[in-house]
């Protein structure tokens, strides 16, 4: 994908607006050329069609970093992580799906920049959990619903829902809240923008469209099954393994009759093995959950 190279790229010397004006000279898609594009690339790894993909969505990619302007990071950077993510998007897309890119791609795009907030503020450590990712991204919205936006220091009352809404402990909010509202990057803070001067971080803050809480912790526990699943697959053997695939893990599962012939058993037969491959994985899926949250709690 030697041609991403060639992307216009925002930075603080170009501006903003310039960098905008830039991404509208490349057309939007119909949706059949976009099939077309995205049948090129994954069949013939046309970069030139990869390329036409990426482009016509810079935009889609820009819309949604500006809902991330309320974390206090460059926002060229945060278009940048943005645009990362749409390439991630189109190398993994599949046409056949029967639905658009931009569908597609919002996924990786959102995660792409959560991804870089939480890698960039210092207050977000790589070993912190889904939870307290969830309050990062939420609290803001969690204290708005109970009328606490302009307390300093939460009462303890809002403390208790909050940490109970959220899924996470009171000094867990405690501690967020003084670091949001004046530790890494204060909310509160004045920033200039080539309009206004006096405008402040909490201005700025996301899209209430832009989900990002749900969206990072479905993504979390998306990566979590598929992970646990892939681990409980090994105590499959390989025919079951393929049978459980075929009938339940695909968009079209295939037939019984089919898989019957391809096993030169009866459909009962493979009916059978399907079952009994989806308990043992069940149980084992089981198991290894209950491990992980006995490791999770020791």
């Amino acid at each position: 994908m030697s041609n991403y190279a060639n992307l216009p790229a925002p930075s603080p010397e170009q501006g903003l607006n310039r960098y905008l004006q830039e991404i509208r000279k490349f057309p939007m898609l119909e949706p059949e050329q976009e099939y077309m594009l995205a049948k090129r690339w994954v069949e013939d790894q046309d970069t030139n069609a990869a390329h036409q993909l990426v482009t016509s969505h810079l935009r889609l990619a820009a819309k949604i970093a500006m809902g991330y302007r309320g974390y206090g990071l460059p926002q060229a950077e945060v278009i940048s992580e943005a645009n990362v993510g749409l390439m991630q998007a189109v190398k993994r897309f599949d046409p056949e799906k029967g639905f658009r890119l931009a569908t597609y791609a919002m996924w990786w795009i959102r995660a792409s920049i959560q991804e870089y907030i939480l890698r960039s503020w210092s207050l977000v450590k790589l070993g912190t959990t889904s939870a307290q990712k969830k309050l990062f991204f939420n609290l803001r919205k969690a204290k708005a619903r109970i009328g606490a936006l302009e307390e300093g220091d939460l009462r303890p009352e809002n403390v208790a829902r909050i940490a109970h809404d959220l899924g996470v402990t009171e000094d867990e909010v405690i501690s967020m809240n003084r670091r949001l509202s004046g530790g890494d990057a204060s909310l509160n803070a004045t920033i200039g923008t080539e309009d206004d001067s006096s405008t402040q971080w909490q201005d700025w803050l996301e899209d209430e469209d832009a989900n990002q809480a749900e969206d990072y912790a479905e993504r979390d526990e998306f990566q979590s099954r598929m992970a646990l699943m892939a681990e409980a697959m090994e105590v499959l053997n390989e025919r079951e393994r393929d049978i459980l695939t075929q009938r339940r893990l695909q968009d079209n599962p295939v037939t019984l009759e089919d898989l019957s012939s391809v096993y030169d058993v009866s459909r009962e037969r493979i009916r059978q093995i399907e079952v009994r491959a989806f308990e043992k994985l069940q149980k084992r899926m089981r198991e290894l959950a209950k491990a992980q949250g006995m490791l999770a709690s020791a």
